[in-house]
């Protein structure tokens, strides 16, 4: 699990519903008390960004005509982690062809 915290327009389509469902996730374990500190460790997670980031991953699938019908339970919002952009834009695109792609198309 993680956040990439990039443009979600720069993601593919499995990237960015990875995502999506993965903020679900940590908000879920969040809730049930699970620790998420390897994720804060290693800048996979910025809790305090989770709502941030779920409404424009939202935004994104619906201009893609995906259904969203998850809204994201209450969590407790602390100022915690940070996800380094760079990096993360980096890997994403030695690791997926189709974010490649569109992180190209973007640049014009």
């Amino acid at each position: 699990m993680r956040m990439w915290n990039i443009k979600p327009e720069l993601m593919c389509d499995k990237h960015l519903l990875g995502e999506h469902v993965e903020i679900h996730m940590f908000v879920g374990c969040l809730n049930k008390g699970k620790s998420v500190k390897g994720y804060l460790e290693k800048g996979l997670l910025e809790i305090h960004n989770l709502n941030n980031r779920h409404k424009n991953i939202i935004i994104e699938m619906k201009k893609r005509k995906f259904n969203h019908n998850s809204s994201l339970p209450d969590y407790k919002k602390l100022k915690k982690g940070k996800v380094n952009v760079k990096e993360n834009l980096i890997e994403l695109k030695n690791r997926c062809e189709k974010c490649r792609k569109r992180m190209k198309l973007n640049k014009k």
